[in-house]
Formats: C-alpha cells, sequence, structure tokens
C-alpha cells in the first residue's frame, strides 16, 4: 500500500464523514443562531433555552435523514472491504 493509497482512503473517509454530520450540523447552527437573536432580542438569558431546540432539530434531522445517512455509510464500508484484498498486494 502507497503513501498515495492511504491519502485516498483519508480523503475519502472525511468526505463521508462531513457529507453525513453536514445536515446535522448546520441546521443545529441555524436554529441556534435564530434562538440567539432572540434571546437578545428579548433580553432573556436563560441558557437552557437553546438546547431543547437544537436537540428537537438534531432528532428530528436524524429521523428524517437516518436511513439516507446509514445508507451512504454502508455502502463506503462494503466498498472499503471490498478493497481489502488490494491492500494485500
Amino acid at each position: 500500500m502507497s503513501i498515495g493509497e492511504v491519502i485516498s482512503l483519508m480523503r475519502g473517509a472525511v468526505t463521508q464523514i462531513i457529507s453525513i454530520i453536514a445536515p446535522v450540523l448546520g441546521l443545529a447552527l441555524i436554529v441556534g443562531l435564530i434562538v440567539a437573536v432572540l434571546q437578545a432580542v428579548t433580553s432573556i438569558q436563560e441558557q437552557t433555552l437553546t438546547f431543547l431546540p437544537k436537540l428537537l432539530v438534531i432528532l428530528l434531522i436524524i429521523a428524517l435523514l437516518g436511513g439516507m445517512m446509514f445508507t451512504s455509510l454502508s455502502e463506503y464500508t462494503v466498498a472499503l472491504f471490498n478493497r481489502i484484498p488490494d491492500f494485500a498486494k
């Protein structure tokens, strides 16, 4: 196994992780920003107010996109396992 193959594997893994987690983190960021703006406007500085909306959005996104995430991850894993004989050369 050459350095190029190792870099390719690591690049694929990082790309896979980013594509799976980006929708969840993106929407959690947007919800957090909206709640922060509402807290600034209303002068309500309750720390737990930001936790519940983010948690609900994250659970909703995982419920909606969980199948796609699992399919993508399982396809990557199967492709990686299929390449194992090539790594032994």
